[in-house]
This record gives structure tokens, sequence and C-alpha cells, in this order.
């Protein structure tokens, strides 16, 4: 079982634990639980094979440990399957709602013994929920605008259809002279990999200016809710978008408190109360008096941490690297250098070696690699060795009309199912780089998918793994691989580790980038483009090691070209 899936049983359990009102302290153990091996680069599969003791990850007692193992070899968890049988779906269900959890539920369930969204839509529409202590009319109300949600929740986009839809809306708002601040905040701010919906917050003069340009905004397919500082609307994509206009002194803290992560506020709101404070999205308080609220600065100021970047903010690492003064300077899509990965007409590209090189040069780059599918991607025109040799030489003869930038001759080589490469190494050694993939048999046992992988990581031709896993985010899972021994080898052997930057693949994902820095692996961000145009994903890949943490000095392209010469060689 991979780690995500284990820390997902875990999730399950802490929520119906919480849902039947069990003893806090055990809830939080779980939820612990799952954040630490959702977060953990090792395999917990593979650490239990090898006899390791799983205690050694914060949080996990021995008492965990065992249930982690009853996991990993059974595929199930006994007390989880009780507690499915003991809680209706009908009540899990009501957790998709948006902005109801295992509390809300709970008082649903146990105190007005409601099964499913129907009776919860009438007992709303009746006045029950405003008649419990802590609800009231507002909250009723805010449920039944989102009860309806409930069958869309969980459906997810890319980070690329999210963002841009974002800014869309953002820049246009900025547009008005009522508004005076916009930002996006969410998931979509903290840069995941795919949303469930959007956030946007503004101060203005009117609100009413920007609802009435929200309303009328050529994303938006409808109006969901509109109230006198918050709408709701669904877009073309069917994505929706809540827009709420806030106080300027609230500005900062609404940010902080929408933007999330859940985890991460949580550590946040307990630091406020350590210190005698009480945080939310209107402000920070000391009793009756705001103190802090107006920017996000001043938010983290007030309960002693510096300002945290928010796409560290998953209660991962963040709060360790703030206290000890070590919060990085993450990189940004200015200090890449080179795009080592990219296709041309000679395969399946759309452009020719001159186009791509004068269209790298144009957004700055100063080196790139040429990387047509060798010829096991037949349905890409992939290049067996007399044409490869033939498109080199094409390569070395464009050089002499490009100035500027430098060209290097390379190949994606695919790691064949009987684990040999698709290419003799003759020819491999004669690459200027060479890009070692999976994309066939990724379903194969890990057994076999660690052999053809040992197999390119071993090869003293081959410089980096791409698209390490072959996932596609949303679509198709990745091979089954023992990562933290791929990875153990590619630092062994001097071979580096490939962030494909396009929005469908992110692959490494965050968790494995960052194990892979701590080893000494140099990553680089790559775009996979296969057009001009394809460029344009880089920020996607980028985002990615931001969210890894990852600095100027952990991606290898951000290199000048003299520096970056010096890794060619393995």
């Amino acid at each position: 079982m991979k780690n995500d899936q284990i820390a997902a049983i875990f999730t399950e359990l802490a929520d119906l634990l919480e849902i039947q009102e069990a003893n806090p302290f055990r809830v939080r153990a779980y939820r612990s639980a799952s954040r630490t091996i959702s977060s953990t680069a090792e395999s917990m599969q593979t650490l239990l094979e090898d006899g390791k003791d799983l205690t050694q990850f914060q949080g996990i007692g021995k008492d965990l440990a065992r249930q982690i193992a009853e996991v990993i070899q059974t595929g199930q968890h006994e007390q989880l399957n009780e507690l499915r049988n003991q809680v209706p779906q009908g009540v899990v269900d009501m957790l998709r709602i948006p902005g109801v959890g295992p509390k809300k539920v709970a008082i649903f369930f146990n105190q007005l013994k409601l099964e499913s969204l129907e009776q919860l839509k009438a007992a709303a529409e009746a006045g029950e929920l405003a008649a419990l202590k802590g609800f009231g009319k507002k909250t009723e109300q805010g449920i039944l605008e989102n009860i309806d949600r409930a069958a869309e929740a969980g459906k997810r986009v890319s980070i690329a259809v999210a963002r841009t839809a974002a800014e869309a809306v953002v820049a246009d708002l900025l547009q008005l002279p009522e508004v005076q601040q916009v930002s996006v905040a969410g998931s979509c701010r903290r840069r995941k990999e795919t949303c469930g919906d959007l956030d946007v917050l503004a101060t203005a003069s009117n609100p009413d200016a920007a609802m009435e340009l929200l309303a009328g905004h050529q994303l938006v397919e409808s109006v969901l809710m509109r109230g006198d500082t918050k709408m709701r609307v669904r877009l073309h994509s069917r994505l929706e978008m809540d827009l709420r206009v806030v106080p300027d002194e609230s500005y900062g803290a609404a940010m902080q408190y929408f933007t999330g992560s859940k985890e991460h506020n949580v550590v946040v709101r307990q630091m406020a109360k350590d210190l005698g404070l009480k945080v939310n999205e209107y402000g920070v308080f000391r009793g009756d008096e705001q103190i802090a609220g107006a920017t996000e600065e001043g938010v983290y100021e007030a309960v002693g941490l510096p300002w945290i970047p928010p796409e560290l903010r998953e209660n991962r690492w963040e709060f360790e690297l703030a206290a000890a003064g070590e919060l990085p300077r993450l990189i940004e899509v200015g200090d890449v250098k080179g795009d080592l990965h990219m296709h041309t007409t000679a395969s399946d590209g759309a452009g020719s070696i001159v186009e791509m090189a004068e269209a790298a040069k144009a957004r700055g780059l100063t080196y790139i690699a040429i990387t047509d599918h060798s010829k096991r991607v037949s349905m890409a025109n992939g290049l067996d060795e007399v044409r490869l040799r033939a498109h080199w030489e094409e390569i070395r003869e464009a050089r002499e009309s490009i100035t500027g930038i430098e060209v290097l001759c390379g190949i994606e080589c695919d790691i064949l199912e009987d684990a040999t490469m698709d290419l003799p190494d003759d020819v491999l050694a004669e690459a200027d780089w060479v890009i070692a993939v999976l994309h066939y048999g990724l379903q194969q046992p890990r057994e076999q998918i660690m052999k053809r992988l040992m197999t390119a990581i071993t090869n003293p031709h081959v410089n980096i793994i791409g698209h390490p896993t072959g996932r596609m985010v949303g679509k198709r899972e990745g091979a089954d691989i023992d990562m933290t021994t791929m990875l153990k080898a590619a630092a062994d052997h001097g071979v580096m580790m490939e962030i494909n930057a396009h929005f469908k693949r992110l692959d490494l994902d965050d968790i494995h980038a960052a194990a892979a820095r701590d080893l000494g692996i140099p990553i680089v961000i790559s775009t996979d483009s296969h057009s001009v145009n394809g460029f344009d994903v880089l920020q996607y890949g980028v985002d990615q090691a931001r969210r890894a943490g990852l600095t100027k000095g952990d991606v290898a392209n951000t290199k000048s070209w003299t520096q970056f010469q010096k890794l060619l060689k393995r």
C-alpha cells in the first residue's frame, strides 16, 4: 500500500470517531498519524517489510505502529470496518458539505438523529439547526446554501484550470476603482496540484461593484448565492468560486485563515491561545481588542512567527523551520536558466529545433536540451538509432545559426518492460543529455519496476530519471516504486531527478522532491514542451518545488551554463 492510501484510512477513522464523539485525544492521535504517514517520503510498507521500527516517527506509538502494520498486511482496519457499520453513509456524506466538519456532523447525527443529506436539508428548512447550541440562523443558512454542493464536492480540477480562472478574476477586479486589494486564497494559493473550489478575497469601498463585475464575468456560468459581502458563482469549468469582501483591518487575517491549510491553521490558533490571544478570519484579538489583522505578516508576528510562504502551510515542517530561523528562500521562476526536456517535429513536437531554441531564448533561458522520444514510443514517432543520429546532426548544424543559447543533443529514452534500455549504450554514449523514463508497463509488480529503474540508474550514460512515477494527476496512478531505494541509488550513482512541470504530471511530487533534496540529489525542473508555447508550464513545476521547500541551490538548472556543464559528467 502507498502512504497516501494508509493515511486516508486513519483520516477516515478519525472522522468517524469524532462523529461518534469519541475521546478527542484519540481522534487527534489518528489525525497526527495520518499527517505523519502522508508526509513521509519513505514507504511505510517497505519499512515494515525491512523490519524497521515505525515508532521512530513523530506521533507513532506502539499501538499505532501495530495498526499501521495491520492496514499494510491486510488492507483493512478492523475498528474502521466496525465504525463504517455504525455510522450510516449518509452521515459521512455530510462531511462533503463545504464548511461542515466532523464536530457539526456529530451534532446532526447524535442530537437530531439525522442520517442523510435529505434529512439534514429538511431539518435546516424547518429551522431545527438554528435552535442548536452554537449554531444560529447564519450557520443554518450556510448549510442550506452549500448542501447541494455535496454531490460535487471532492471533484477537483488541475491547478492550471483553477489558477488561470482565479488570476483572470483577480486581474479584472483590480481594475475597479472601488476595489483596493484582491487575492486568491485556499488551495490554489498554496499551489496544490488540484483544487476543489476557489476563494477570492477583496477589500472594497463598494462591495456591490465587485459583485456586479463577478456576476457578469465571462468565466461565470451562474450566480449561486449573493449577500452583502459574500458571493458564490459557478464557472463554466464547473468550478465554484467564493468572493468575500472584508474590512481593511481584517484582510490579512482573512487571507491567512482562508489560505489554510486547516492543519496549519490549527497550530497557529493553538500558538495564539498559548499567548492568551484568539485568531480568526477577522483578526488577532486580546480579549475584545484587535491587535493585528490588516496584514498576514502582522498575524504571524502576533503569535511569534515570521511570515510563512503559502506553499509551505501544510503543518509538515514549516513550524520547525520557523522556530529555528531557517525558513528557506524558495526558488522562483526567474531563477531557472535552462530547460532540459522538450520535443520537436522529429518526434511528436510541433516546433522545429530552431523554433524551440528561439522560443526558449525569448523566455530568458540560456541552455536547453532537445529530447525527442526513443523508438518504443511509436505512437509519438519515436526515433531509432539511425534517425536519432541524423537528428543530432541536425541539432549540431542548427547550433551554427542559433546564438545566445546552448542546445544539447538529448534523448528521452524509454526503460523497456524487460528492464533494458530502448537504445544501445554506444548510441546513448554520444548524447549530451539522457533522460530515462517509464512510459509503458506501469502496472508491473514493484520488483520488476525497480529492476527497470535500477537498469537506468546504473547505466553510466543516463543523466536523469524523467517524470519518475509515470503518474497523471487525477487520471492515472504512478508505478509502484520503492522511492527510498530508488532515491538512494540515484544519490549513490549521481543521477538527477526531474520535476516534470506539466500540470498533468507534476512528477516528482512535493514529498519525494524534498526527500531527493535531503539526499543531495540535484533536481531539474523541466517543461516537457511539445511546442513553443509549452514553456509556459514552467511556473507549475516551480510551484511544486516550492511546496517541497526547494531553494535555488537545490535545483540544478538554476545554474549558469558554465556551472551546469560540470554536472553533465557522472
